[in-house]
């Protein structure tokens, strides 16, 4: 026992028994997009999980603690309190020594996953390399959690925001497994095609569950990115979506947004120019992803009874 970690009975007992629990952030909850949609969506997905056969287990930090699994108000409260702390690894003491309300990014969700013991993780899309990284030196602090965490996430791909690949040859350096999943093109978020090979190409859930047990059975630390592609007739118009990030880089560097804000700021506005088609399509991805990752979950904890 720790006492800054607190994991819900509900999830220990699962894990106990060896049963599928699939991990879920709650960034996507307070800063990845607006009320009632964040609330909304946050309960389809744990919903999306149970009808699949394993346990939900949303991550964020609660009176103190690293919650692994959160009760409804837990949920309401990080959909609607203001200034709900953004939390990554860094952040992270400060916050449980804060008592502060906060929200796991991708790399503070895989810290609770690591700690539970939890192998399934889906979300919407992991950070990576920003563009213009020459001069800023922004690398997302989620591909060197990817790469010490024993775990499997699912995403579609990286956030189209990010340069994707110099985001591939980060995740490659770190040793971090990249697969597509019934797909050979790494998939760029918001569209299910980036012009990018992906690494390895898995058709089937059962062979992404014989991979993980095969890695981490031979004590090969580190995790993998599953990229699942968002489902063509949700896909949003890339060239839309890429004029609505060219605008929006231009208007945070001009108001000297950078860092963790950069991110958010960024969905919003991509959102407004798209008249709300990005959040629609956000939105069928993550739950598109969660499905696979409760899948995934379910057939990695039948081989490994």
């Amino acid at each position: 026992m720790n006492d800054f970690l607190n994991i819900l009975p509900e999830v220990q007992d699962a894990l106990d028994a060896g049963r599928a629990v699939v991990a879920l952030e709650s960034t996507i909850v307070a800063h990845g997009m607006p009320y009632p949609q964040n609330l909304e969506t946050a309960q389809q997905l744990e919903a999306i999980v149970r009808d699949g056969g394993a346990v939900p287990a949303t991550v964020a930090v609660v009176n103190g603690k690293l919650q692994v699994g959160c009760s409804d108000s837990d949920l309401e409260a990080l959909a609607t309190q203001p200034g709900v702390l953004k939390v990554s690894r860094r952040d992270l003491p400060l916050a449980l020594a804060r008592r502060t309300l906060g929200a796991t990014t991708v790399s503070g969700t895989l810290i609770g996953c690591e700690l539970a013991g939890i192998r399934v993780f889906a979300t919407g899309g992991i950070g990576g390399v920003h563009r213009g990284v020459d001069q800023t030196w922004d690398i997302s602090a989620d591909i060197p959690e990817l790469a010490k965490s024993s775990v499997a996430v699912v995403s579609a791909g990286a956030k189209s925001i990010l340069d994707l690949s110099k985001t591939l040859e980060a995740l490659e350096t770190a040793g971090v497994t990249v697969v597509g999943f019934d797909t050979d093109e790494f998939p760029s978020f918001f569209t299910p095609k980036s012009g990018l090979k992906a690494p390895h190409r898995v058709n089937n859930t059962e062979e992404m569950a014989i991979a993980m047990r095969a890695k981490w059975s031979l004590g090969l630390e580190g995790g993998f990115l599953i990229a699942n592609p968002i489902p063509i007739e949700f896909s949003a118009d890339p060239k839309q979506v890429q004029q609505a990030i060219d605008e929006g880089l231009a208007q945070a560097h001009a108001q000297g947004i950078t860092g963790k804000d950069l991110t958010p700021f960024l969905l919003r506005f991509v959102n407004e120019k798209t008249e709300g088609k990005s959040l629609q399509a956000n939105r069928a991805l993550v739950q598109h992803n969660v499905r696979l990752g409760t899948a995934v979950a379910v057939d990695f904890a039948r081989i490994s009874a």
